[in-house]
Protein backbone atom coordinates (compact mmCIF):
# COMPACT_ATOMS: atom_id res chain seq x y z
CA UNK A 1 0.00 0.00 0.00
CA UNK A 2 2.80 2.42 0.87
CA UNK A 3 4.54 1.73 -2.44
CA UNK A 4 1.33 2.51 -4.34
CA UNK A 5 0.64 5.73 -2.42
CA UNK A 6 4.25 6.88 -2.69
CA UNK A 7 3.82 6.80 -6.46
CA UNK A 8 0.80 9.09 -6.24
CA UNK A 9 -1.75 6.32 -6.81
CA UNK A 10 -4.26 4.57 -4.55
CA UNK A 11 -5.71 6.73 -1.80
CA UNK A 12 -3.18 9.49 -2.62
CA UNK A 13 -5.51 10.31 -5.52
CA UNK A 14 -7.86 11.80 -2.92
CA UNK A 15 -5.33 14.64 -2.77
CA UNK A 16 -5.37 14.84 -6.58
CA UNK A 17 -9.03 14.75 -7.65
CA UNK A 18 -8.23 16.08 -11.11
CA UNK A 19 -5.98 13.08 -11.68
CA UNK A 20 -8.70 10.77 -10.37
CA UNK A 21 -11.14 12.34 -12.84
CA UNK A 22 -8.73 11.80 -15.73
CA UNK A 23 -8.37 8.11 -14.88
CA UNK A 24 -12.13 7.57 -14.62
CA UNK A 25 -12.92 9.48 -17.83
CA UNK A 26 -10.23 7.57 -19.72
CA UNK A 27 -11.29 4.15 -18.38
CA UNK A 28 -15.09 4.27 -18.54
CA UNK A 29 -15.48 4.34 -22.37
CA UNK A 30 -13.09 1.40 -22.79
CA UNK A 31 -15.04 -1.05 -20.64
CA UNK A 32 -17.85 -3.37 -21.64
CA UNK A 33 -19.17 -3.21 -18.07
CA UNK A 34 -19.98 -0.46 -15.59
CA UNK A 35 -17.00 1.25 -13.95
CA UNK A 36 -16.87 1.48 -10.16
CA UNK A 37 -14.16 2.46 -7.70
CA UNK A 38 -13.36 2.20 -4.01
CA UNK A 39 -11.86 4.96 -1.91
CA UNK A 40 -11.61 6.30 1.63
CA UNK A 41 -12.91 9.43 3.35
CA UNK A 42 -9.66 11.23 2.69
CA UNK A 43 -5.93 10.76 2.87
CA UNK A 44 -5.42 12.62 6.14
CA UNK A 45 -7.37 12.26 9.39
CA UNK A 46 -8.21 15.96 9.56
CA UNK A 47 -9.11 16.36 5.89
CA UNK A 48 -12.18 14.47 4.71
CA UNK A 49 -12.73 15.12 1.01
CA UNK A 50 -14.96 12.30 -0.28
CA UNK A 51 -18.15 14.36 0.20
CA UNK A 52 -16.79 16.98 -2.20
CA UNK A 53 -15.66 14.49 -4.85
CA UNK A 54 -18.56 12.01 -4.90
CA UNK A 55 -21.24 14.40 -6.32
CA UNK A 56 -19.01 14.93 -9.41
CA UNK A 57 -18.42 11.26 -10.18
CA UNK A 58 -21.53 10.61 -12.26
CA UNK A 59 -20.42 13.19 -14.81
CA UNK A 60 -17.04 11.49 -14.97
CA UNK A 61 -18.71 8.26 -16.14
CA UNK A 62 -18.69 6.34 -12.88
CA UNK A 63 -21.62 3.98 -12.24
CA UNK A 64 -21.05 3.36 -8.54
CA UNK A 65 -18.47 3.53 -5.78
CA UNK A 66 -17.49 1.99 -2.46
CA UNK A 67 -16.60 4.28 0.43
CA UNK A 68 -14.47 3.01 3.31
CA UNK A 69 -15.31 5.05 6.39
CA UNK A 70 -11.68 5.69 7.31
CA UNK A 71 -8.83 7.91 6.16
CA UNK A 72 -5.69 6.41 4.74
CA UNK A 73 -3.65 7.89 7.58
CA UNK A 74 -5.98 6.21 10.07
CA UNK A 75 -5.47 2.76 8.54
CA UNK A 76 -7.36 0.31 10.80
CA UNK A 77 -7.11 2.32 14.01
CA UNK A 78 -10.45 3.45 15.46
CA UNK A 79 -13.85 2.47 14.16
CA UNK A 80 -15.16 3.25 10.70
CA UNK A 81 -17.17 6.49 10.49
CA UNK A 82 -20.58 5.37 9.25
CA UNK A 83 -22.10 8.77 10.00
CA UNK A 84 -19.79 10.20 7.35
CA UNK A 85 -20.65 7.34 4.98
CA UNK A 86 -24.33 8.28 5.39
CA UNK A 87 -23.54 11.95 4.74
CA UNK A 88 -21.84 10.99 1.49
CA UNK A 89 -24.64 8.59 0.50
CA UNK A 90 -27.15 11.43 0.87
CA UNK A 91 -25.13 13.53 -1.61
CA UNK A 92 -24.25 10.76 -4.05
CA UNK A 93 -25.88 10.75 -7.52
CA UNK A 94 -24.61 7.18 -8.05
CA UNK A 95 -24.98 3.98 -6.05
CA UNK A 96 -22.76 4.12 -3.00
CA UNK A 97 -21.57 1.00 -1.17
CA UNK A 98 -20.45 1.37 2.44
CA UNK A 99 -17.40 -0.34 3.90
CA UNK A 100 -15.90 -0.69 7.35
CA UNK A 101 -16.22 -2.90 10.44
CA UNK A 102 -19.20 -5.04 9.39
CA UNK A 103 -18.68 -8.09 11.61
CA UNK A 104 -22.20 -9.40 12.26
CA UNK A 105 -25.77 -9.01 11.11
CA UNK A 106 -26.19 -6.53 13.97
CA UNK A 107 -23.55 -4.27 12.34
CA UNK A 108 -25.25 -4.71 8.99
CA UNK A 109 -28.66 -3.76 10.35
CA UNK A 110 -27.34 -0.75 12.29
CA UNK A 111 -25.03 0.69 9.65
CA UNK A 112 -26.16 -0.50 6.25
CA UNK A 113 -29.92 -0.55 6.57
CA UNK A 114 -29.99 2.91 8.13
CA UNK A 115 -27.33 4.74 6.14
CA UNK A 116 -28.84 5.13 2.69
CA UNK A 117 -26.16 3.01 1.00
CA UNK A 118 -27.02 0.44 -1.66
CA UNK A 119 -25.27 -2.34 0.26
CA UNK A 120 -21.92 -2.95 1.92
CA UNK A 121 -18.51 -4.39 1.16
CA UNK A 122 -17.18 -6.82 3.77
CA UNK A 123 -13.43 -7.39 3.93
CA UNK A 124 -11.74 -8.33 7.23
CA UNK A 125 -15.06 -9.50 8.66
CA UNK A 126 -15.28 -12.13 5.91
CA UNK A 127 -11.69 -13.24 6.48
CA UNK A 128 -12.35 -13.76 10.19
CA UNK A 129 -15.90 -15.11 9.76
CA UNK A 130 -16.51 -16.44 6.23
CA UNK A 131 -20.01 -17.41 7.38
CA UNK A 132 -20.93 -13.78 8.07
CA UNK A 133 -22.99 -13.70 4.87
CA UNK A 134 -25.17 -16.53 6.17
CA UNK A 135 -25.59 -14.64 9.46
CA UNK A 136 -26.70 -11.50 7.60
CA UNK A 137 -29.07 -13.40 5.31
CA UNK A 138 -30.65 -15.33 8.18
CA UNK A 139 -30.37 -12.48 10.74
CA UNK A 140 -28.76 -14.58 13.43
CA UNK A 141 -25.54 -15.24 15.32
CA UNK A 142 -24.22 -18.61 14.19
CA UNK A 143 -22.51 -20.67 16.88
CA UNK A 144 -20.53 -22.57 14.28
CA UNK A 145 -18.67 -25.62 15.58
CA UNK A 146 -14.93 -26.18 15.34
CA UNK A 147 -15.57 -29.21 13.13
CA UNK A 148 -17.60 -27.11 10.69
CA UNK A 149 -14.81 -24.55 10.60
CA UNK A 150 -12.23 -27.26 9.92
CA UNK A 151 -14.40 -28.55 7.07
CA UNK A 152 -14.20 -25.08 5.50
CA UNK A 153 -10.42 -25.26 5.69
CA UNK A 154 -10.43 -28.72 4.10
CA UNK A 155 -12.55 -27.40 1.24
CA UNK A 156 -10.22 -24.39 0.86
CA UNK A 157 -7.20 -26.71 0.60
CA UNK A 158 -8.97 -28.95 -1.92
CA UNK A 159 -9.72 -25.97 -4.15
CA UNK A 160 -6.16 -24.73 -3.73
CA UNK A 161 -4.61 -28.06 -4.72
CA UNK A 162 -6.93 -28.25 -7.71
CA UNK A 163 -5.79 -24.80 -8.81
CA UNK A 164 -2.05 -24.88 -8.02
CA UNK A 165 -1.47 -28.62 -8.26
CA UNK A 166 -0.51 -31.22 -5.70
CA UNK A 167 3.22 -31.19 -6.36
CA UNK A 168 5.63 -29.62 -3.84
CA UNK A 169 5.28 -26.18 -5.38
CA UNK A 170 1.48 -26.36 -5.42
CA UNK A 171 1.30 -27.54 -1.81
CA UNK A 172 3.63 -24.70 -0.78
CA UNK A 173 1.34 -22.16 -2.43
CA UNK A 174 -1.76 -23.57 -0.76
CA UNK A 175 0.02 -23.63 2.61
CA UNK A 176 1.10 -20.01 2.28
CA UNK A 177 -2.41 -18.75 1.55
CA UNK A 178 -3.90 -21.03 4.21
CA UNK A 179 -1.52 -19.66 6.85
CA UNK A 180 -2.30 -16.06 5.87
CA UNK A 181 -5.99 -16.85 6.26
CA UNK A 182 -5.46 -18.57 9.61
CA UNK A 183 -3.84 -15.36 10.88
CA UNK A 184 -7.31 -13.81 10.52
CA UNK A 185 -9.47 -16.82 11.42
CA UNK A 186 -7.90 -17.13 14.86
CA UNK A 187 -9.57 -13.88 15.91
CA UNK A 188 -13.02 -15.46 15.91
CA UNK A 189 -14.45 -16.19 19.35
CA UNK A 190 -17.25 -18.79 19.32
CA UNK A 191 -20.66 -17.30 20.05
CA UNK A 192 -21.38 -20.04 22.56
CA UNK A 193 -18.54 -18.82 24.80
CA UNK A 194 -19.68 -15.20 24.99
CA UNK A 195 -21.89 -13.44 27.52
CA UNK A 196 -22.16 -10.23 25.48
CA UNK A 197 -23.34 -9.85 21.86
CA UNK A 198 -22.69 -8.40 19.38
CA UNK A 199 -18.89 -8.32 19.27
CA UNK A 200 -17.05 -5.53 17.44
CA UNK A 201 -14.25 -6.30 15.02
CA UNK A 202 -11.80 -4.21 17.06
CA UNK A 203 -12.52 -5.90 20.37
CA UNK A 204 -9.64 -8.08 21.49
CA UNK A 205 -10.68 -11.12 23.53
CA UNK A 206 -8.78 -12.44 26.52
CA UNK A 207 -7.15 -15.85 26.19
CA UNK A 208 -9.64 -18.67 26.56
CA UNK A 209 -9.98 -22.44 26.36
CA UNK A 210 -12.44 -23.73 23.79
CA UNK A 211 -15.11 -26.34 24.24
CA UNK A 212 -12.79 -28.94 22.75
CA UNK A 213 -9.13 -29.18 21.74
CA UNK A 214 -9.80 -28.27 18.11
CA UNK A 215 -11.69 -25.10 19.06
CA UNK A 216 -8.80 -24.11 21.33
CA UNK A 217 -6.27 -24.77 18.55
CA UNK A 218 -8.24 -22.69 16.05
CA UNK A 219 -8.20 -19.77 18.50
CA UNK A 220 -4.42 -19.68 18.85
CA UNK A 221 -2.64 -16.55 17.67
CA UNK A 222 0.70 -18.37 17.52
CA UNK A 223 2.18 -19.00 14.07
CA UNK A 224 3.47 -22.41 15.10
CA UNK A 225 -0.12 -23.51 15.81
CA UNK A 226 -1.22 -22.29 12.38
CA UNK A 227 1.57 -24.39 10.89
CA UNK A 228 0.28 -27.33 12.94
CA UNK A 229 -3.18 -26.88 11.44
CA UNK A 230 -1.65 -26.72 7.95
CA UNK A 231 0.13 -29.99 8.70
CA UNK A 232 -3.20 -31.63 9.55
CA UNK A 233 -4.52 -30.62 6.13
CA UNK A 234 -1.49 -30.65 3.83
CA UNK A 235 1.11 -32.81 5.54
CA UNK A 236 4.33 -31.64 7.18
CA UNK A 237 6.07 -28.52 5.85
CA UNK A 238 9.73 -28.48 4.78
CA UNK A 239 12.33 -28.72 7.53
CA UNK A 240 12.99 -25.45 9.41
CA UNK A 241 9.82 -23.91 7.91
CA UNK A 242 8.62 -20.70 9.59
CA UNK A 243 5.78 -18.31 8.88
CA UNK A 244 5.26 -14.59 9.43
CA UNK A 245 1.95 -12.96 8.38
CA UNK A 246 2.36 -10.69 5.39
CA UNK A 247 -0.45 -8.26 6.15
CA UNK A 248 -0.72 -6.06 9.23
CA UNK A 249 -4.48 -5.80 8.73
CA UNK A 250 -4.86 -9.14 10.53
CA UNK A 251 -3.71 -7.43 13.74
CA UNK A 252 -5.66 -5.43 16.30
CA UNK A 253 -5.51 -1.64 16.58
CA UNK A 254 -3.02 -0.13 19.00
CA UNK A 255 -5.87 0.93 21.26
CA UNK A 256 -7.09 -2.67 21.42
CA UNK A 257 -3.60 -4.02 22.01
CA UNK A 258 -3.38 -1.73 25.02
CA UNK A 259 -6.49 -3.42 26.41
CA UNK A 260 -8.87 -0.50 25.92
CA UNK A 261 -11.56 -2.67 24.34
CA UNK A 262 -10.81 -6.06 25.81
CA UNK A 263 -13.37 -5.90 28.62
CA UNK A 264 -16.24 -5.19 26.24
CA UNK A 265 -16.44 -8.93 25.52
CA UNK A 266 -17.80 -9.59 28.98
CA UNK A 267 -16.63 -12.87 30.44
CA UNK A 268 -15.51 -15.53 27.99
CA UNK A 269 -16.57 -18.89 29.27
CA UNK A 270 -14.25 -21.78 28.62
Amino acid sequence: IDLVCNKGAGSMLLEKPARMEQIVRASAPLLSCALTLKTRMGYYDNKKVAHDIIPKMKNWGLAGMTLHGRSRQQRYSRSADWAYVKECADKSPIQLIGNGDIFSYHDYAENVENSGVATCMIARGALIKPWIFTEIKEKRDWDISATERLDMLKEFCAFGLEHWGSDARGVASVRRFLLEWLSFLCRYVPVGLLEVLPVGIHQRPPSYVGRNDLETLLSSNQAEDWVKISTMLLGPPPENFTFQPKHKSNAYSKESEAGAEQLDYGEVQG
